[in-house]
């Protein structure tokens, strides 16, 4: 159901702006765990490697922030909502438009207009009415997500709200290595998850590149935060890079089975003396891997 002209749009709460994104994986429910440590730093540039869906920048309310996304779609829309990004394409939610709209945006892809105005309007599109919200390529960088299964669907369509916000924040789409980091730097990175599924853009992310970017934050002299799932050989490899790992139940939002038990999420901590003790609990080396 496409939202009717003229209607508000509920897009911030306590004067804080909502994810403009639907987010598989989003954290959301990481931030007020996120906020107690972020307060005492809150002068420092905020660094986001992987901002996905904007949920934690958003939710911690930097004045200043590098945001990077490798996945390029990702990066092209929040660089409309910076110019204030109003949609004009047709939005419902109908299997048919769906259909009609993913292979629109792949002929946009192939056609080399992925950073157009309009891929931007369809992206937006795709990622409310698929399924999940889930953001997927195939191996030719084609969006391969299916038709969701939502009963309503609130489209927004004038994004002009965001426009202030994100123009203080610098936006990148490159490898997280290439990022220019200062040493002040508060980083937060929220890489896709150690599990099976990994096909967030066409090249994936597989085992190699999760010890590729501990390592590299490793490096960094300043304050470093990391949430992956707790699965056995994260925790190891944190723990032998030496990060301060803690444990939280972090909510399974899509699962093979069906599952929706709370799965274990680990946050590493580099660079913070001092954690509040909401901040999760200090857990044995062992960690039950449980892939989504």
């Amino acid at each position: 159901m496409e939202k009717k002209e003229g209607r508000p749009t509920q897009s911030a709460v306590n004067g804080q702006l909502r994810p403009p994104l639907k987010w598989a994986g989003g954290k959301r429910w990481l931030v007020p765990h996120l906020r107690p440590i972020w307060s005492r730093h809150s002068h420092r540039r905020l660094v986001e490697p992987f901002c996905g869906g904007l949920a934690v920048t958003l939710g911690l309310n930097p004045e200043c922030a590098l945001l990077n996304d490798i996945n390029p779609h990702t990066a092209n829309f929040y660089c409309w909502l910076q110019r204030g990004l109003r949609i004009r394409i047709p939005m419902r939610n109908e299997r048919a438009m769906f259909y009609a709209h993913r292979a629109d945006f792949n002929r946009l892809i192939a056609g080399r207009w992925q950073a157009s105005k309009k891929a931007a309007e369809l992206f937006y599109y795709l990622n409310r009415t698929g399924y999940n919200g889930l953001c997927r390529f195939n191996s030719k960088g084609e969006f391969n997500v299916p038709f969701g299964q939502h009963r309503r669907i609130n489209y927004r369509r004038d994004f002009t709200e965001y426009q202030s916000k994100l123009a203080a924040y610098r936006f990148e789409q490159t490898d997280f290595a290439e990022l220019p980091l200062n040493e002040e730097d508060f980083v937060y990175a929220d890489p896709p998850y150690d599990v099976e599924f990994r096909q967030y853009t066409s090249t994936g992310f597989d085992w190699s590149e999760q010890v590729r970017l501990a390592e590299w934050l490793a490096t960094h002299p300043g304050p470093t935060l990391v949430s992956n799932q707790a699965t056995d050989r994260i925790v190891k490899l944190y723990r032998r890079l030496g990060f301060r790992l803690r444990f939280l139940k972090g909510p399974r939002m899509i699962s093979r089975t069906g599952d929706r038990t709370p799965a274990p999420e680990v946050l590493a901590v580099r660079g913070i003396p001092r954690l509040p003790r909401m901040l999760g609990t200090v857990a044995s080396t062992s960690v039950a891997s449980d892939a989504m």
